[in-house]
């Protein structure tokens, strides 16, 4: 068994409530839920307001494949939303 994780570190420099970026969590969040079969959830940095934290789990019986799923859900990310990602980091275990 395979468990591929990526953590994403995000920006929306003109986010100025916690409740506009509750908004772009809860969109992104369902959107890939709806789209891909992985876990997704806001794991860091909850009280700041422009910056978000996603972390993301895939079980797989194969690294390429649970590799290959992790970077569709980040190009997808990257793709629909207007925040920016900074950095990514993908572990498989």
């Amino acid at each position: 068994m395979i468990v591929g994780t990526a953590k994403i570190y995000m920006s929306a420099n003109w986010v100025h409530s916690l409740k506009e970026k509750r908004m772009i969590v809860k969109s992104i969040v369902e959107k890939v839920r709806n789209k891909f079969n992985v876990s997704i959830a806001e794991v860091d940095y909850q009280d700041y307001h422009q910056s978000i934290v996603l972390g993301i789990t895939c079980v797989s019986n194969d690294t390429k494949h649970a590799q290959s799923m992790i970077q569709n859900v980040i190009n997808y990310i990257e793709d629909n939303c207007e925040a920016t990602i900074d950095d990514v980091d993908i572990e498989m275990l």
